[in-house]
């Protein structure tokens, strides 16, 4: 008989993150997978090259080269598939396109400690003389936990009645700032605020230090309240930012299934 035929096969890149990258001792996967495959197809395969991670799938999202992808989407040779486990709820843009008229964004994630007076200064940034409305939201490390992401139930219970001790916040870079930068689209078609800073810590950070600050600046003031408000939730529900609350022996994910686009308003 002559040699068995060997299938093409497409070879893609998996990268893992905060649960998961634990759960498998390593950041990415590289795997083959046959020409045609999907998200999913390529899920199954993660499982079955690391076992361990299949009860995570219920909560997880999917990214593709830096998009959120839906399980079925196709994927192509070369490919970067992101699995995107709970999210907590970036180095600065490169300024090579200019801002149209009027539009001014800060979108930066610091790896160092925020500096002192730094909502004073991204608002004096901001702000222009049209501007009657300056809305700062400062998000601080607390001592007390908050809700275990899925599957982190157990080690949770093992730390119950304790402090925390300080945050670890971990990112998907390149993918937040982008999502950072289409929720400040969002804001600027809503209530055309445009001129908001969205500044997020990554690493540690202590107890009562700042992990996130957001300024919004408008003319008016309800529109700089509401565009702050939104910055902040929608940065929590879906930029792939993960935070662990660490205890003196062990740490615990925080958050929640990632939304994937703007939450649907709900009709009365």
């Amino acid at each position: 008989m002559g040699a068995e035929r060997v299938l093409p096969a497409l070879r893609i890149r998996v990268r893992l993150f905060a649960m998961q990258r634990e759960t498998a001792g390593t950041r990415e996967l590289r795997l083959e997978i046959p020409i045609g495959a999907t998200v999913d197809d390529a899920w199954t395969a993660v499982v079955e090259a690391v076992p361990a991670l299949a009860p995570g799938r219920p909560s997880l999202r999917f990214a593709v080269n830096g998009e959120y992808a839906d399980p079925g989407t196709t994927l192509a040779d070369g490919d970067e598939l992101a699995c995107i486990p709970p999210v907590s709820g970036g180095a600065a843009t490169d300024g090579s396109a200019p801002e149209p008229v009027g539009r001014r964004r800060i979108l930066e994630l610091h790896a160092s400690p925020f500096a002192a007076g730094l909502a004073s200064d991204l608002a004096d940034r901001l702000a222009t003389e049209e501007d009657g409305g300056v809305v700062t939201f400062l998000g601080r490390t607390r001592v007390t936990p908050g809700t275990p992401a899925p599957g982190q139930e157990a080690e949770a219970a093992r730390h119950a009645g304790r402090s925390v001790e300080g945050l670890e916040y971990e990112a998907f870079e390149p993918m937040a700032l982008d999502v950072l930068g289409t929720i400040a689209d969002e804001i600027e078609a809503r209530w055309d605020v445009r001129r908001v800073a969205i500044v997020h810590r990554i690493g540690s950070v202590p107890l009562g230090e700042p992990s996130v600050v957001v300024v919004a600046v408008a003319p008016h003031r309800d529109a700089a309240f509401a565009a702050a408000r939104y910055a902040i939730d929608e940065t929590k529900a879906r930029v792939p930012i993960w935070k662990a609350e660490r205890f003196t022996d062990g740490h615990v994910w925080i958050g929640d299934v990632a939304r994937t686009g703007p939450e649907t308003p709900t009709t009365g």
